[in-house]
């Protein structure tokens, strides 16, 4: 059975098998499965194709980075329906990451906590798997972190950017995960502006874009300074959150965990945040939304808000394989309720 014939019921009576496992077996079931089964490209309606930084993107729904760490299942991700999907985070070293457990379902919220801390193989064990899959069809980003115990953060970047470019179709630096301590001190505008600039210059000619992920836990003159720094040194996208350290009322029992919060309590906050990046940035420069996105519903709204593509993460977790197939559904429905022939008009429509 292909990845795009599995059906909801399927899901549905192996969700309670999946959730009885300690969350990070059941991720290693999960891909241990997916990667036997055949990944043929999946098709997507032409009225959602965008064009985001010179890619032409199938679908603006997409997989965020996070859920295949190193590179082991794009194809498979693509053929489930994604218009594309971003790998990583990959650090330029292995790294083992933070003390286990830190993966947390929180069920009754529809959400999931993490302290993973980057554990990945390193960039060379995800190059050797991309390069294995050149020619292939279908847009792969790459998300880029640096190690933490790393003497020179930026040179990290630097680095993964300079290394991963040959593979990727475009490349994400991501400074905005809560689980690396010290790391969102680079959203600070004279690191930032140092970063970008490094990150830049190690970008070989005719090189991918080249995005920013930030996190949603941000005062407005962050905001307002992230917003002016990505411009002037040319970044191509912001992927606007990351997961959140803020608590809204959860009712879990798990809510009490450290890390970052994702899923349904970030929807508001990443909308809010999405929002301010828009203003800030006059919609000069292509925004990404990620965070609490489970129905067309929400990506619709985030789409009219000024976001171009669309991430999602935590709700397929909860609703399983077939949601990237149900939010497209529901996406050109919404679309067209509203007289829009192609999702492109839609895009900012919410800011005449």
């Amino acid at each position: 059975m292909g990845l795009k014939a599995f059906p909801m019921s399927l899901y549905a009576l192996a969700r309670p098998l999946l959730f009885a496992l300690e969350p990070e077996r059941a991720h290693h079931l999960a891909f241990a499965a997916l990667k036997r089964m055949p990944a043929k490209p999946a098709r997507h309606d032409p009225a959602l194709a965008v064009e985001v930084a010179g890619l032409t993107f199938t679908s603006p729904v997409g997989l965020a980075a996070g859920l295949d760490k190193d590179a082991l299942a794009p194809d498979a991700f693509l053929a489930m329906g994604f218009g594309f999907v971003e790998v990583g985070t990959v650090t330029p070293l292995p790294q083992a990451g933070n003390p286990q457990p830190r993966l947390f379902r929180l069920v009754e919220d529809k959400a999931i906590i993490n302290r993973m801390g980057f554990n990945n193989k390193g960039q060379a064990a995800a190059l050797e798997r991309l390069r294995a899959r050149a020619g292939r069809p279908g847009i792969v980003g790459v998300n880029i972190g640096a190690n933490k115990d790393a003497a020179d953060r930026i040179a990290d970047y630097a680095a993964g950017v300079a290394r991963m470019a040959p593979v990727a179709d475009y490349l994400t630096v991501n400074i905005s995960s809560p689980n690396t301590p010290g790391l969102r001190a680079l959203q600070d505008a004279g690191a930032l502006d140092a970063l970008l600039e490094a990150a830049m210059a190690a970008r070989p000619a005719g090189g991918p874009p080249i995005f920013l992920k930030v996190a949603p836990d941000l005062e407005a003159a962050d905001i307002d300074d992230i917003a002016r720094i990505a411009i002037e040194r040319g970044i191509d996208a912001l992927i606007v959150s990351n997961t959140t350290i803020s608590r809204p009322a959860l009712r879990s029992a798990q809510a009490g965990e450290s890390g970052g919060l994702s899923g349904q309590p970030l929807r508001d906050l990443a909308l809010r945040r999405l929002r301010d990046f828009r203003a800030a940035t006059g919609g000069g420069l292509p925004l990404i939304a990620a965070g609490g996105i489970a129905s067309g519903a929400d990506a619709y709204a985030r789409i009219k808000a000024g976001a171009s593509l669309v991430q999602l993460y935590s709700a397929l977790i909860y609703r399983g394989p077939s949601l990237p197939r149900r939010i497209e559904a529901e996406l050109l429905s919404l679309m067209r309720s509203e007289g829009h022939r192609t999702i492109r008009t839609a895009i900012g429509s919410d800011h005449p």
